[in-house]
């Protein structure tokens, strides 16, 4: 071994501790003002807005998901060179702050309304002062490359004035309006809920069929709503149906209230439906209001705001909803018209998300966007290239909810929130006041007291981040945004509103590109939910396995628009890479790796630094095009393929003889690409893991940081297909041997010595000793008598290596050792036969995870036969 062959002490530690490095690490990122984009640089922009979180929220693995996508791409484009705005921010979350605080003020034995309106806003920026934004926290340690200088909250000041800028703009403009409809109803909030706060649950009730009028003219509709019937104003039959059609026009007597309703006739009813008739509730059911409005029928609002019966002039009012509908039941079979009852009766109804009680449709007085024109131009965008839809089967999803959509209720009975900014006079004045407008004054003048939907403000937050609707130097930067990373699963909640609002504000869609992905479920392909107990906290992983192995984890299952299983197993699997990485990066630097050497010609360089160096330009391009493609788990699965087999099993373990037994200019050579490999591969992994290659590549090169790296670009001068050809051979005939040693009950370490010959190995002038050195095998002396042999068919021919056997092996040992393995192997074919034998474990597991015990099954059976062929080799003892 040469002087400079000498290994060279590096600084780090033994081991990569997370919890040790990632706070300061971050910490000195944000200093530093890496993170923060300046609107008057000359380089290109590229600007993504995070999805804010609820002020409420706290970091799930939702998040944690979909953050770790947008900030790896954050990250691509800043070592790319382009002015890199990653902005954050939150929204004010009006459903979930007042459930929230509400809850707070009943402990304390009051309510928001005994607060009043002033008060109960003053608690909740109190609120929000003290505990809100804990998700912010977390975001820094997922190791989110955010302007922290630029944070937004959906009613801050200049957000508030684009709120109500836009407003005032759709007002005048005869797209926002007032009327009554038909909306999600919250008793418990006494407000409207959006679609989007509405969930959808099969639950177990009744359906019961009553009789309406008596002898000829009676007739039978059901419900599971019992109480509803008190506002029914019509009952509805198919015109076609013969039944029905000598009472289509007259009247029949609603029971319990004394009125009279007509049937009428509407193709919207099903005839093979129960009885083929349909009481119509129009002020308590969406399909009934459609009813209620082909046939003019007068909508009855039989419940107040808390969901109890009112104004039906009947002994029901004042009831709960719940209590009428047993009530009403009752009194219908005292009178003798139930006339079926079934129960458990499965039907979906939507519950609200924050309180969890049953939504209640009613007809109210709302105000609403007329979306017509806005959805039309958030369609044309997109059909006509301005915005590109990824991955583009995503797109019938999109037109199916931008090409549909309804009118859109955007007032909420709450009061945290952007107030309505229109005012209602003493004469029914209705005056709608801008951001730079004095509201009306004098007696008989008040503001209208709801607040916008929460949607409504975050639709703006793509450029009200920015500034507008002044003209900001942000603004002329950093809008259109780049790109929306966002779940498939918002489409139509977020996605499309802003849009439309971006479109209609500006003149420009809002981004250029709309990268979709999936939700996160478990390893069986469940949805994650604490109360299904399959939910997962990521700041534990992050303690448990350092941020770096989430974000591995979480980015090898991202493929564009497709769901997302993990497992606890397998975040540890990352952990056992990112400990992989600083071994090799480690003993790379102990023997001397030069990342700021420059790399010899390819004509001096041995041909395994041929290899590794071509094999490192595909990886580059590679990596690359899948970045641009939004395709992290195929961009990561490559990055780990490479770092994993190709450089730490192979070249480094060629390397060794190189630097151990090279001359100087071969150390010399060898050292440079070593360094360069690693400098590259660590710029390469950085966007996925950035904190374990931050401190890798700042020790490996002395340089001041992975941040603001510039990309790799893949030199192709040291492609060469000979060089590939003959270590793959190298790779193939090592792999053999290793096999041989070990069926034959050869320890690793232990050296053999060997005859190696062929014409196969003929073609490996100047591999012997790399091939010797990775196999434990010596030069055969004289007298050398080979025991045992093996050939391996290589590229150019047949590789024969002879190996004297004798003396090296313990029969007894080795017999007892493989009846061990036996066991083992039989063990694990019995545990896989087990569960593919289990049809329950079929039916839910997905595919992927059935795939891999099929595989294990089949090692195994190959282990056994393998296993017992050694037994039965081995000389009787």
């Amino acid at each position: 071994m040469t002087e400079n062959a000498q290994p060279q002490q590096t600084d780090l530690p033994g081991t990569w501790n997370p919890a040790d490095e990632e706070a300061s690490l971050y910490q000195r990122w944000v200093d530093a003002g890496y993170f923060t984009a300046d609107p008057t640089s000359d380089k290109p922009p590229f600007t993504v807005v995070i999805p804010p979180p609820n002020v409420t929220g706290s970091l799930h693995i939702g998040h944690a998901f979909e953050h770790t996508l947008i900030d790896a791409i954050t990250r691509y484009h800043r070592m790319l060179g382009e002015e890199t705005l990653y902005l954050p921010g939150m929204d004010h979350a009006s459903i979930a702050v007042h459930a929230l605080v509400e809850k707070q003020l009943r402990a304390e034995g009051t309510s928001r309304r005994e607060l009043g309106r002033e008060a109960f806003v003053e608690r909740v920026w109190q609120w929000k002062n003290e505990h809100g934004g804990k998700i912010l926290a977390q975001m820094k340690r997922l190791g989110e490359g955010v302007d922290w200088t630029r944070e937004r909250f959906t009613m801050d000041d200049g957000l508030s004035k684009a709120v109500n800028t836009i407003f005032k703009k759709l007002f005048d403009d005869g797209l926002i309006y007032r009327a009554e409809r038909l909306v999600n109803w919250s008793p418990e909030l006494r407000s409207v809920l959006s679609d989007a706060e509405v969930k959808h649950e099969e639950v177990e009730g009744e359906l019961v069929s009553m009789r309406y009028g008596d002898g000829e003219n009676a007739i039978v509709v059901a419900t599971t709503r019992m109480e509803t019937m008190l506002g029914d104003t019509a009952v509805a039959v198919h015109p076609d149906d013969e039944r029905y059609t000598h009472l289509i026009g007259t009247e029949v007597e609603l029971p319990l209230t004394g009125r009279k309703i007509p049937i009428v006739a509407d193709k919207h009813v099903d005839p093979e439906f129960g009885t083929g008739a349909v009481k119509v509730t129009p002020a308590h059911d969406p399909n009934d209001f459609e009813i209620g409005q082909r046939h003019d029928l007068p909508m009855i609002t039989i419940m107040d705001e808390q969901g109890r019966i009112d104004g039906t002039g009947t002994e029901f009012d004042g009831m709960d909803r719940f209590e009428a509908r047993v009530a009403v039941r009752e009194k219908l079979r005292e009178q003798g018209r139930i006339v079926a009852e079934k129960r458990p009766y499965l039907h979906s109804v939507g519950h609200s998300e924050r309180s969890k009680e049953p939504i209640e449709p009613r007809l109210s007085l709302q105000w609403f966007v007329k979306v017509g024109p806005l959805a039309k131009a958030a369609g044309d965008a997109v059909r006509d290239g301005r915005v590109n839809v990824h991955p583009p089967e995503m797109e019938k999803r999109y037109f199916d909810w931008v090409d549909n959509l309804h009118d859109w209720c955007i007032s909420r009975q709450l009061w945290w929130g952007h107030r309505i900014p229109v005012w209602y006079g003493p004469n029914d004045e209705v005056v709608c006041v801008g951001p730079d407008e004095e509201p009306p004054s004098g007696e008989g003048w008040t503001q209208d007291p709801d607040v916008l939907d929460t949607w409504f403000s975050s639709g703006l937050w793509p450029f009200s981040t920015l500034g507008w609707p002044e003209k900001t130097p942000d603004l002329n930067k950093f809008y259109p945004t780049s790109v929306l990373v966002t779940g498939y699963d918002i489409l139509f909640f977020w996605v499309v509103r802003m849009m439309m609002f971006g479109l209609y504000a500006t003149g420009e869609a809002p981004f250029k590109t709309i990268a979709l992905h999936g939700m996160v479920r478990d390893q069986f392909g469940k949805k994650m939910s604490k109360t299904a107990g399959n939910g997962v906290d990521p700041i534990e992983w992050m303690d448990s396995y350092g941020t770096d192995a989430l974000r591995f984890t979480l980015t090898r299952g991202a493929n564009p628009g497709t769901d997302v299983p993990i497992g606890e197993e397998w975040v540890a699997g990352s952990r056992n890479f990112t400990t992989k990485l600083w071994n090799a990066t480690k003993f790379a630097m102990m023997n001397g790796a030069d990342a700021n050497a420059p790399l010899p010609p390819a004509a001096e360089l041995t041909e395994a630094d041929r290899w590794i160096l071509g094999r490192l330009g595909n990886v580059v391009d590679e990596v690359t095009g899948y970045l641009a493609d939004y395709q992290f788990a195929k961009a990561t699965d490559t990055l780990y393929q490479f770092t994993w087999t190709e450089l730490c099993d192979w070249y480094l373990e060629l390397s060794k003889v190189q630097v151990f037994q090279g001359d100087e200019a071969r150390v010399t050579a060898t050292r440079a690409v070593l360094g360069h490999v690693f400098d590259t591969v660590l710029k390469l992994l950085h966007p996925f893991i950035p904190f374990i290659t931050e401190k890798l590549w700042t020790a490996l090169t002395g340089r001041e940081s992975l941040v603001i790296a510039p990309w790799p670009v893949a030199d192709a001068s040291y492609a060469d297909a000979v060089a590939d050809k003959r270590i793959a051979d190298v790779q193939k005939l090592v792999t053999e041997v290793r096999r041989f040693r070990a069926d034959q009950g050869l320890k690793p370490s232990q050296k053999v010595a060997a005859r190696l010959s062929g014409d196969g190995f003929a073609e490996l002038t100047g591999h012997d000793e790399p091939i010797r050195s990775l196999v434990r095998l010596t030069q055969p002396e004289e007298g050398f008598a080979p025991s045992a042999s093996l050939e391996v068919g290589l590229s150019a021919g047949v590789v024969t290596v002879e190996l004297d056997l004798s003396g090296t092996i313990d029969v007894a040992a080795e017999r007892k050792r493989l009846q061990k393995d036996l066991g083992a192997a039989e063990k694990e074919l019995a545990q896989a036969e087990a569960k593919l034998g289990n049809q329950a474990f079929i039916d839910k597991a997905p595919e992927p995870v059935i795939g891999k015990i099929r595989a294990r099954k089949e090692t195994a059976v190959a282990d056994i036969e393998r296993i017992n062929a050694r037994l039965a080799a081995l000389p009787a003892s």
